[in-house]
């Protein structure tokens, strides 16, 4: 059968419009929620534990989103999840002590769990398999853009508001992202599950419903397989945020070189999202998905040996372009390995697994940093992306997919 035309351009708005605002409003605050923790009373070791709660807060609300997305629809679930960080990032800026800004951040988790669920799900179902990629992978890229533009909205604000003003700009942005997301038209694409209303299987049978332990024991295998190099890739995405700055001071580096260094590595990663997609939806998935964890393992096993500012940004820039080609290959395995119906229970399970991978990540660095070197952490980091290469290069499928796992 013919594909149907379709462009890109007809979901631009709706679909990216929302994600990019979403991104802004957390990449606002990143910087600034260890510096509010302080100003609440919080030690050092209190206000990187406050920064940990957004990823905390998405890891453990991951598998209830899926609940949210299936009963109330895709397009209520993304302007639930922005108005509820919208009311976080206000919470957060009125909090009168340490305990309910930290509940204010672990909301913001909450929220992000919900809004990637429902915008993953949304996109999956509305672009032909035939552009998957490049939706999604557009989707990674726009979200990184949010987030990079989203501290200097604040920056800006914070010139003549202070410290609140980040909160303030998060807030505007989370609220103009439910705006737009309210103008999403809902799906009824057929053969899935309702996603207004009372939950309808394909066959039209209720008790054939699917829910998330039925999908997990039916997909076991690709958990297990591609689930793991999804871990993986989580794993050596998250510690490459903290490797960079940390290896800068490590040689001698000032704080405005660090971030210099830091800012082009970001830029690489954000200007590459589209050709990849398009190379993933005309040759495959492994064609990104197995290059993007060599380059990242190599370039993270090549850093401890830079001594300098020029050494530092070669190799900064090589794990940008690593992570860059890689722009929503995570979304892209998960859109192609989920079934219809079933899907919202699939994707929310492999977030969990990607949300798993990102707690670890860092914390496999701290650990191996503890009893050796910082050196040897990273050359570990390093190993476990050369490790996903290789577990993609086995499980993903050497040709791109021609229908939807489900049908």
């Amino acid at each position: 059968m013919p594909q149907e035309p379709f462009n890109l351009k007809t979901i631009a708005v709706g679909a990216y419009g929302p994600s990019l605002l979403y991104g802004m409003a957390t990449g606002a605050i990143l910087p600034v929620i260890a510096l509010s923790a302080r100003d609440l009373g919080a030690d050092l070791a209190m206000a990187a534990l406050v920064i940990t709660l957004t990823g905390i807060g998405s890891l453990v609300t991951n598998v209830p989103a899926t609940l949210i997305a299936t009963r109330f629809g895709e397009r209520r679930a993304l302007v639930g999840a922005s108005l509820w960080c919208s009311a976080a990032m206000v919470l957060g800026l009125l909090a009168p002590n340490l305990a309910v800004f930290a509940a204010a951040i672990f909301m913001v988790g909450m929220a992000g769990a919900v809004f990637g669920l429902a915008r993953q799900s949304y996109l999956t179902e509305a672009v032909p398999i035939h552009l998957r990629a490049r939706a999604l992978s557009t989707l990674g890229g726009v979200t990184r853009i949010g987030v990079f533009l989203g501290p200097f909205a604040a920056a800006l604000v914070m010139s003549f508001a202070g410290l609140d003003g980040a909160y303030w700009v998060g807030a505007g942005a989370a609220l103009v992202a439910a705006v737009l997301s309210s103008r999403v038209p809902e799906l009824n694409a057929p053969g899935r599950v309702a996603m207004t209303g009372s939950v309808i299987a394909r066959a039209g049978d209720p008790a054939s419903a699917p829910t998330v332990g039925s999908i997990l024991r039916s997909h076991r295998r690709i958990f297990t397989t591609v689930g793991i190099g999804v871990v993986l890739i989580a794993a050596t995405r998250a510690t490459r945020q903290a490797v960079l700055p940390l290896w800068a001071q490590d040689i001698g580096l000032d704080v405005t070189t660090t971030a210099l260094i830091y800012g082009l590595s970001g830029a690489i990663d954000m200007l590459i999202f589209y050709p990849a997609g398009k190379l993933m939806d005309v040759k495959g998935r492994r064609w990104v998905a197995v290059p993007s964890m060599v380059i990242m393992g190599v370039a993270l096993i090549l850093l401890p040996f830079t001594v300098d500012a020029a050494g530092l940004l070669l190799v900064a820039l090589l794990i940008g372009f690593g992570n860059g080609i890689g722009s929503g290959i995570v979304m892209t395995l998960g859109a192609d390995f989920s079934p219809t119906p079933g899907r919202p229970q699939f994707l929310g399970i492999w977030r969990l697994l990607s949300d798993v991978g990102t707690m670890s990540g860092p914390g496999i660095l701290a650990a191996v940093t503890a009893v050796a070197t910082l050196s040897a952490g990273i050359w570990t980091t390093g190993g476990l992306g050369l490790v996903a290469a290789a577990v993609l290069w086995f499980w993903v499928p050497p040709r791109r997919p021609t229908s939807t796992a489900g049908n």
